[in-house]
């Protein structure tokens, strides 16, 4: 898993974060702001925070769709803070907006998931956080 995660955090800079928190004690927080400051862009995407709000500087889109019709640039990586049971919607959502990896974040796991993102053809992770793997490997995206 390693491998796909590397690959993953290297070849891709935009990262959707579906269930993206306003609370920064959380890690549904912490981990996208993380990640912003190593250079990713981040599209929030939660449906239940106020339309037209913004978190880590991004507009709040309340699904992947609306994330990918109002984000200039193609979302390419969904990473998933929701629980298991939702992880499937989710990967098909992924699929349909042109995703090209998911990555179900620690203690998210679905089979579901998985069959669709591998029928799909995107990247699959699951039960990994991606700011200690992007940590770990010491991935920075350079400066825009």
């Amino acid at each position: 898993m390693t491998g796909t995660a590397e690959r993953i955090l290297r070849e891709f800079d935009t990262v959707a974060v579906v269930g993206l928190s306003r609370d920064p004690a959380k890690a549904a927080h912490s981990v996208p702001a993380d990640l912003r400051r190593a250079g990713f862009r981040i599209v929030p995407v939660n449906p239940v925070v106020e339309p037209g709000s913004v978190l880590l500087g991004e507009r709040v889109h309340r699904d992947l769709a609306e994330a990918a019709e109002h984000t200039p640039v193609p979302i390419e990586v969904v990473t998933v803070f929701r629980p298991s049971p939702e992880a499937g919607g989710i990967a098909r959502d992924a699929a349909r907006v042109g995703a090209r990896a998911l990555w179900l974040q620690q203690d998210i796991v679905s089979a579901e998931a998985r069959a669709v993102a591998e029928e799909a053809g995107l990247l699959y992770v699951e039960d990994d956080c991606m700011a200690v793997v992007r940590a770990r490997l010491g991935i920075e995206k350079p400066a825009a």
